[in-house]
């Protein structure tokens, strides 16, 4: 079994700044995409970014020059770091990864439980 851990979320004021991390664990041979999405009330999950093995990422274009996602492959560990946060960002986000369990098996997509962020004075 493979297992997504988010953590840092909270809350915090327009402007603010504010990095998440997710660490993923269990049963893993490697993994590709690395990922994190975000789902406001009342809306649908949308891609923030996203960061493949070799280190390319894409950003939505709503968090580009604000936030950065980034990886250390040795911890199996994704970040989002959030600069000048605005209320709009308020959301759960949510991580995901497209593991490889064993070196002959297929990439599977799991996704952690979500971490709130708030951004509110």
């Amino acid at each position: 079994q493979v297992q997504l851990v988010e953590s840092g979320g909270g809350m915090v004021q327009p402007g603010g700044s504010l990095r998440l991390s997710c660490a993923a664990s269990g049963s893993i041979f490697s993994i590709n995409d690395m990922g994190w999405y975000r789902q406001a009330p009342g809306k649908q999950r949308e891609l923030v970014a996203v960061i493949t093995s070799g280190g390319s990422t894409n950003y939505a274009d709503s968090v580009k020059g604000r936030f950065t996602i980034s990886r250390d492959n040795a911890k199996n560990t994704v970040y989002l770091q959030m600069n000048n946060v605005k209320s709009e960002d308020t959301a759960v986000y949510y991580c995901n990864a497209e593991v490889r369990r064993t070196i002959l098996s297929g990439l599977n997509t799991y996704w952690g439980q979500g971490t709130q962020v708030t951004v509110s004075s």
